[in-house]
C-alpha cells in the first residue's frame, strides 16, 4: 500500500529528533528525504547482519569488513532504487551477497603448497591457467542453471546467490518452509546432474 505524500512527510518530520525506536520503513523514508542520521541508524542495526554474511563467504575478517562498509555505501547511494522500504533487510542482504562474489572473483588464485613441493621448480606460470579453470567451472555452473527447469533455477538462485532466507523464500514463493527445503534438496541434485553431463559433454 501506498503511504500518501503528507502522511511520509508527517512521519519523517517527527523522527528528526531520534530514530531508535523508528521502523526500518520510516528510516528509509527518513533517509530518502535527506537525514542522514536515519541511515545511520539503519546501518548501526544491519552492519552485523552484512559483516556475517561477507564474513562466510570470504572466510576473511578484514576482507568482510572492508566489504561491509563498501556494502553500507552503496546502499546508501542506490536507497532510491528500492521499491519497498520494508524490504530494506533482504535488498541490503542481495548487495552484501554480490559484492562479496565480486570481490571472490578479483582475489589472486589461491596455490596450496604441500612441504614436499619448497624445493620444486616456480609454478607461478601455472597461474593463468587456474584462472582459467575457475572461469570454466563458473560458465559450468551458470549453464547448468540456465538447464535447469525455471522453478529450481529460482530457487537456488534465490538461496545461494541472492542469499535468501527460507522463510524469505517462504514469502516469496508462497509456499511453506518445509517445501522450500525440498525444493532445495531436488533442485541441488537436478544442478549436480546437469554439471556432471556438462563435464562429459
Amino acid at each position: 500500500m501506498n503511504i500518501p505524500s503528507t502522511e511520509k512527510s508527517t512521519s519523517i518530520q517527527a523522527l528528526q529528533g531520534s530514530f531508535a525506536n523508528a521502523s526500518t520503513q520510516q528510516l528509509v523514508q527518513a533517509s530518502r528525504a535527506g537525514q542522514s542520521s536515519a541511515f545511520g541508524e539503519l546501518a548501526s542495526r544491519f552492519e552485523s547482519m552484512v559483516y556475517i554474511i561477507c564474513q562466510r563467504r570470504l572466510g576473511n575478517h578484514t576482507e568482510a569488513q572492508e566489504v561491509t562498509q563498501d556494502v553500507l555505501i552503496k546502499a546508501y547511494e542506490k536507497l532510491d532504487q528500492l521499491q519497498q522500504p520494508a524490504a530494506f533487510p533482504g535488498w541490503l542482504r542481495s548487495i552484501a551477497v554480490r559484492q562479496s562474489i565480486n570481490r571472490l572473483t578479483r582475489r589472486a588464485p589461491c596455490v596450496a603448497v604441500e612441504p614436499q613441493m619448497l624445493d620444486a621448480p616456480d609454478y607461478r606460470n601455472t597461474e593463468p591457467l587456474d584462472r582459467l579453470l575457475a572461469h570454466e567451472r563458473e560458465d559450468q555452473l551458470h549453464a547448468g542453471l540456465k538447464n535447469l527447469q525455471k522453478l529450481d533455477r529460482n530457487t537456488l538462485e534465490a538461496f545461494y546467490l541472492q542469499g535468501q532466507s527460507l522463510l524469505e523464500m517462504s514469502d516469496e514463493f508462497s509456499a511453506p518452509v518445509g517445501t522450500i527445503k525440498r525444493r532445495l534438496h531436488v533442485a541441488r541434485k537436478r544442478l549436480a546432474k546437469e554439471l556432471d553431463c556438462l563435464q562429459i559433454a
